[in-house]
């Protein structure tokens, strides 16, 4: 089991196949995602990798995490998320991961935290029908309508779908197919909608319910000096639209 990556969501758009198909994708950037620290087994009684991702000011970072960081000798992190991995996929500290970590066609799992909408009624947030439109209903057509039973048992039962806060939860949207990577812009471009807003961070790992492609890399896909020369003029595979203005998740 190897490390995931801690990616931004810049939004969606889609790419164009040769044979004219588009494919709507959500385009995620890995911006200096790094080994901040390791987690081992004899130490710390499991074996993980902790990642940062983003930069953080120093002035906004405390000072036991600025030590942190500087023992590490990476910048301070604006995101950090810990991976679970076998003793075989750890990766040294200050490594950088980069786009190449997945590949084309590979499924993925990532986790995010959804859109907040505030205090929403039952209907939209539960998806009910509401009442009738007809006789009968004195405008109260998108009520929930009776939430109990009579004096026995005289409650409304835990769980209930009522109104209530809607979304800012943490979800996670499984077997999601990667369409293709950008590794000198470090993007990758998921088939379909993400959780969670434009600008918020996603957790991406491995597919747990379908088997990890032969040809992905193995512990991690670390980006090297060749990697970080200035990104082509155009895209090198298929031709990306700009617009950013599709579903989102």
């Amino acid at each position: 089991m190897r490390t995931g990556v801690i990616a931004k969501k810049v939004g969606m758009t889609r790419l164009f196949k040769d044979d004219g198909r588009h494919v709507p994708v959500t385009v995620l950037s890995l911006e200096g995602c790094q080994v901040v620290a390791q987690r081992t087994e004899d130490r710390d009684g499991y074996v993980a990798l902790q990642l940062g991702a983003g930069t953080a000011k120093v002035k906004n970072v405390a000072k036991p995490q600025r030590g942190h960081f500087g023992k590490a000798e990476v910048e301070p992190k604006a995101q950090v998320v810990e991976f679970r991995v076998t003793e075989d996929a750890l990766v040294d500290v200050g490594a950088e991961l980069s786009a190449d970590h997945f590949v084309a066609g590979q499924y993925v799992d990532i986790t995010g935290s959804t859109q907040g909408k505030g205090f929403a009624g039952a209907i939209k947030r539960w998806g009910f029908g509401g009442l009738r439109a007809t006789h009968g209903v004195s405008v109260s057509h998108r009520s929930h309508g009776s939430t109990g039973n009579r004096q026995d048992p005289g409650k409304v039962f835990k769980n209930k779908k009522m109104a209530g806060h809607m979304g800012a939860r943490n979800r996670t949207q499984q077997n999601l197919e990667i369409v293709g990577t950008d590794v000198a812009r470090g993007l990758i471009f998921v088939k379909g909608s993400v959780p969670g807003h434009k600008g918020g961070w996603l957790e991406v790992r491995d597919a747990v319910k379908v088997a990890r492609p032969g040809e992905a890399p193995y512990p991690a896909g670390i980006r090297s000096a060749n990697n970080n020369e200035a990104a082509p003029a155009e895209a090198p595979a298929e031709t990306v639209e700009t617009a950013t203005d599709g579903q989102e998740g």
